[in-house]
């Protein structure tokens, strides 16, 4: 059995996150991109941050005229925080009500503030939520070895949900580094063709394969040479949700030092006594030694 990887982020070309120098930092306009991809617990503190820092300006400007605020302490900070609060919250305990034209006019303001806000933190959370998402299983490993007498690139893609991806089609690329005859360095991606690239009702388990015959970009390559080449197998899977009907995605990325040569992966397929289709998971990453 193979020992299992601990994987790091990758980014489109399957390399680690590169550092950006002199890169535009993100603007506003990046600010939905950025709520819709940063983890749960960030984008609640986010939004209950902006949630009190607004009530803490409403409540300073209610502070501005002394007395707006009936039955709250004079210059209390906390009184008019609160009866903000309960303002923009539409809660009205009454106990404490504007009493001058200044503060109904600041309530005014703060109410319509209120609807906007809310209105947008939970078309953020609705968002979040409906977001069609693939949760496809990629093996830890690709494999290289002989199949109907070829060496082949392999690897495992299972769906996770219990359901079908309909039309789903994968593409495998190759990245690696290369030196042009003037000199200059840079990452050239090519395609790989598959033994099948679409699979019409994707439910359980698939094998994707690379022949790497003498048409492929793999051909004549052995492990010293990628790793030296910093090159990578870049994998993505596209499809439609049967539940959503709406399009999904995956992406995953194998290193020179995750493709082992002279492997095969075990067999997760079997049959229980009643003939009864079984796909055991758990041996999904494992591989064993060749025969060829």
């Amino acid at each position: 059995m193979a020992p299992r990887r601990r994987r790091r982020r990758h980014d489109r070309s399957g390399q680690g996150d590169p550092v950006r120098l002199g890169a535009h930092r993100r603007t506003v306009r990046d600010l939905y991109h950025v709520m819709l991809t940063v983890s749960w617990p960030t984008l609640c503190a986010g939004l209950a941050l902006i949630y009190v820092l607004c009530n803490l300006v409403f409540a300073a400007l209610y502070l501005i005229q002394p007395g707006s605020i009936a039955n709250a302490a004079p210059g209390s900070l906390a009184d008019t925080f609160f009866f903000s609060v309960e303002t923009m919250s539409t809660i009205g305990y009454g106990n404490m009500v504007p009493q001058t034209l200044y503060a109904n006019v600041l309530m005014t303001l703060e109410a319509m503030s209120g609807i906007a806000v809310f209105a947008l933190a939970a078309g953020i959370v609705f968002a979040r939520f409906s977001r069609p998402t693939a949760r496809v299983l990629f093996s830890n490993v690709a494999v290289v070895t002989r199949f109907d007498g070829v060496s082949t690139l392999m690897f495992r893609c299972a769906n996770e949900r219990r359901n079908r991806i309909i039309e789903a089609e994968v593409r495998v690329y190759f990245a690696r580094e290369e030196t042009s005859p003037e000199g200059m360095t840079l990452r050239r991606t090519y395609d790989l063709t598959l033994s099948r690239s679409r699979n019409p009702l994707f439910t359980f388990s698939w094998t994707v394969m690379h022949p790497i015959d003498q048409r492929s970009p793999l051909h004549g390559i052995d492990p010293d040479f990628l790793a030296s080449q910093d090159a990578a197998i870049v994998v993505t899977l596209t499809g439609t949700d049967e539940t959503l009907s709406q399009p999904v995605i995956a992406r995953h990325s194998y290193r020179a030092d995750e493709i082992l040569w002279g492997r095969k992966f075990v067999d997760i397929l079997d049959r229980l006594d009643d003939g009864q289709r079984v796909v055991d998971y758990r041996r999904f990453h494992d591989t064993v030694e060749s025969e060829t």
